[in-house]
């Protein structure tokens, strides 16, 4: 396994190499909390591209969570097109929007607590508005996060849940924030899913490439 002190030499390499990387992230897009809690939902299933370009057009149409708690889930549902499971998500969009309203003045809360009380947020979707909108020590792993962290060694976990404590418990504080979007850049440019490039890689001497073939 890793030690905490090789990956910190990872996370400065690949800190500095992802200026070089194509970025659909939603993290570098957006810090406003609503719109990156919003975009968290619509990114599920969904390429970051396209979570993108229909983030987007719904923050054009409905900028608040007052706006898009006035639109029906058919005008929601059009707006969102074509997101993966677009009909539920609009739902889960108003539902979120009306509780923010009634519960917390129309603003995203602060907390982890609270925003996992949420419809349709899990602990990856409140880590990372807590991380990036309030810029709190918190690590988002979703599927990229979870997959890297596991074939370079620096944990050895079955679920995202165990590698947010692993990832806690290993890498150095100050690189909370900047994890989910330092690896999951790195998984979507080099660390592919099926076919990673480590010819190309800039951290392939630290690598244990585990499950994976040259």
């Amino acid at each position: 396994m890793l030690d905490a002190t090789t990956i910190e030499k990872v996370l400065v390499i690949l800190q500095d190499k992802k200026r070089e990387w194509q970025d659909y992230t939603l993290s570098s897009q957006e810090k406003d909390p609503l719109r990156v809690l919003l975009g968290c939902i619509l990114s599920q299933r969904t390429k970051d591209v396209v979570t993108q370009k229909v983030a987007e057009r719904l923050f054009r149409v409905a900028p608040s969570a007052e706006a898009i708690a006035k639109l029906s889930e058919e005008e929601l549902s059009r707006i969102i097109y074509p997101v993966g499971f677009y009909r539920r998500k609009a739902k889960t969009l108003r539902e979120v929007s009306k509780i923010l309203l009634e519960k917390h003045g129309g603003k995203v809360p602060s907390s982890l607590e609270e925003l996992l009380q949420l419809p349709g947020v899990g602990r990856k979707t409140a880590n990372l508005v807590l991380s990036v909108s309030f810029q709190k020590g918190a690590i988002a792993v979703d599927t990229h996060v979870h997959r890297i962290a596991n074939r370079m060694g620096m944990v050895a976990t079955k679920t995202p849940e165990e590698t947010e404590k692993e990832l806690h418990r290993i890498v150095p504080k100050k690189w909370w924030r900047e994890l989910n979007h330092t690896l999951v850049l790195f998984g979507q440019n080099i660390c592919l899913p099926r076919r990673p490039r480590c010819r190309i890689c800039p951290v392939e001497k630290y690598c244990e490439k585990i499950g994976v073939s040259k």
